[in-house]
């Protein structure tokens, strides 16, 4: 079994990106792999609660996030310096992330054998 990270940078309700992305993430998962989330930079926004993604006339993701657990996707980093930015703290967010600070961020990346 391979392992995956998907890294997201993008904000949430900003094109179709971010759903796209699920819909992979979800696939890869469901054929039994390891996957990994990593949001960075805007991509925190995706996990905050609350959203309205109705007044940006795209399908709401919370749903699909918080389905993630069935698929056995359990591992989701947030870069610190990415929350501070946006004045965001992990108790804002949807799930339960993991947080690392930017520094730490290439060691994650080298344990994983296939990143997108």
């Amino acid at each position: 079994m391979k392992k995956y990270l998907f890294v997201l940078r993008d904000a949430p309700h900003n094109g179709s990106h971010v759903q796209e992305m699920l819909d992979v993430i979800l696939i890869t998962a469901a054929f039994d792999q390891s996957v990994s989330l990593l949001l960075l930079d805007d991509a925190v926004f995706q996990l905050k609660s609350n959203q309205q993604a109705e007044k940006y006339t795209y399908k709401e993701t919370a749903a699909i996030f918080k389905a993630l657990e069935i698929y056995d996707v359990h591992d989701i980093y947030t870069e610190i310096e990415s929350l501070q930015e946006r004045g965001l703290k992990p108790v804002d967010l949807l799930l339960p992330v993991k947080e690392l600070y930017r520094k730490d961020i290439a060691a994650l990346m080298a344990e994983y054998e296939v990143i997108f």
